[in-house]
């Protein structure tokens, strides 16, 4: 390359480079299939408090999904938005979790034992117009 040539920086905003297919899921989760948040593909996740120094440390895939999580979106959205499998969103969001960068939001399953809020439900739908 010529000293007279530029060398393209990329802008901050611009998308994070993806890593190859050729890393197995295994390799970005640690092996770790399981994580102690119980995380539904209809569980909500979004970022409370936006860190830009804590988004530059974390690895790409889970800087893909601090970024996205920025607005609120469920487990299954995160995985078909980023093309990543579904276990692997669940290991990466709750290491997220676990260090309090992503909210878990509470799922009806988290309910399903308090009778108060299934009264409520019940009540609401009852409430409804035929």
């Amino acid at each position: 390359m010529p000293d007279d040539e530029a060398i393209p920086v990329p802008a901050k905003d611009a998308p994070v480079p993806r890593r190859s297919r050729r890393i197995r899921a295994y390799a970005l989760t640690g092996g770790r299939t399981t994580t102690r948040h119980q995380l539904l593909v209809e569980t909500l996740i979004s970022v409370p408090q936006y860190d830009p120094a804590l988004s530059d440390a974390l690895m790409p895939e889970s800087r893909s999904l601090y970024e996205r999580a920025r607005v609120r979106c469920s487990i299954a959205e995160l995985s078909v938005g980023l093309d990543l499998p579904l276990g692997v969103v669940r290991v990466l969001i709750g290491d997220l979790a676990t260090q309090g960068a992503v909210f878990v939001h509470p799922t009806a399953h988290a309910y399903h034992h308090d009778t108060t809020v299934l009264e409520r439900i019940l009540d609401g739908l009852k409430r409804l117009p035929a």
